[in-house]
């Protein structure tokens, strides 16, 4: 936007320019008299670069199609995306390795991070300097533990995440932008326990999963759905393992929730 400063500190604005890019999801559904099912659009974030998905292993524990889903947000929107895998310290299971090499695989830069250890902070640190950044992930993940390690100043709540959930309390109530180096900014989104991209539709749904493109224009039929379709080529990239298996179990999981409206 464009605006006039006056001298007593306040201004005002004459222009709003158009966004480069943004990210938003469906609103959260309302109960009560005046809910006639419409879902709006809510955006969360807009002209940013980068988008952290984070998650956590240990509590609460890895959730691949939770975070595919933010992943296919993130993608619909243009931005560029990474994905952290926090909690290492946790990591009793050794899932974070396994998590990791998968979503590289695909083609994603993946950090694995501790804020207890400082794991991955550096890294992180180096991927931030200079953008516009925005942290998005479920309740519990530590988003605001790791940013507090990294930039000590910030001093964002945390909370505990309960064993038994494997949920975590909102600790971040709105999305706050800080700058925390020269022409560096993070944007820490409020935990989220459901989230439904906005947009997206079965047809559309493949192409937000970036290992599918090099296919699918080879599906017999232009209106696949990579389900159960003959001659998809999809599906015959999963079955010569071209395409990992979790990755399109997570897809089907993610076509279902949208052909039922669920969210989750």
């Amino acid at each position: 936007m464009e605006f006039e400063e006056n001298s007593d500190g306040t201004g005002v604005v004459y222009k709003i320019k158009e966004r480069d890019n943004y990210l938003s999801r469906k609103a959260p559904k309302i109960k009560g008299a005046g809910y006639r099912g419409e879902r709006l659009e809510q955006v969360i974030a807009a002209n940013v670069d980068n988008l952290f998905v984070v998650s956590s292993v240990g509590i609460p524990k890895f959730n691949n199609k939770a975070v595919d889903r933010l992943i296919v947000a993130g993608e619909s929107s243009g931005l560029n995306i990474y994905l952290i895998i926090n909690k290492t310290d946790l990591d009793n299971d050794y899932e974070a390795e396994a998590w990791k090499e998968l979503y590289e695989t695909v083609g994603y830069h993946v950090v694995a991070s501790s804020a207890v250890t400082g794991e991955g902070t550096d890294e992180i640190r180096g991927l931030l300097k200079g953008k516009k950044n925005i942290f998005w992930g479920h309740s519990g993940v530590g988003k605001s533990s790791l940013l507090n390690t990294m930039y000590p100043s910030l001093k964002f709540r945390t909370g505990e995440t309960s064993s038994f959930t494997q949920k975590g309390k909102h600790t971040t109530v709105t999305s706050i932008m800080v700058s925390v180096e020269p022409e560096t900014y993070i944007i820490d989104t409020p935990g989220i326990r459901e989230i439904d991209p906005y947009g997206i539709t079965k047809e559309n749904l493949g192409h937000y999963f970036i290992e599918f493109k090099p296919y699918i224009d080879n599906c017999r039929f232009n209106t696949c759905t990579h389900n159960h379709e003959p001659g998809c080529a999809v599906v015959e990239a999963v079955e010569e393992e071209k395409i990992p298996v979790e990755r399109y179990e997570s897809y089907l999981y993610l076509l279902e929730t949208i052909e039922e409206g669920i969210v989750f």
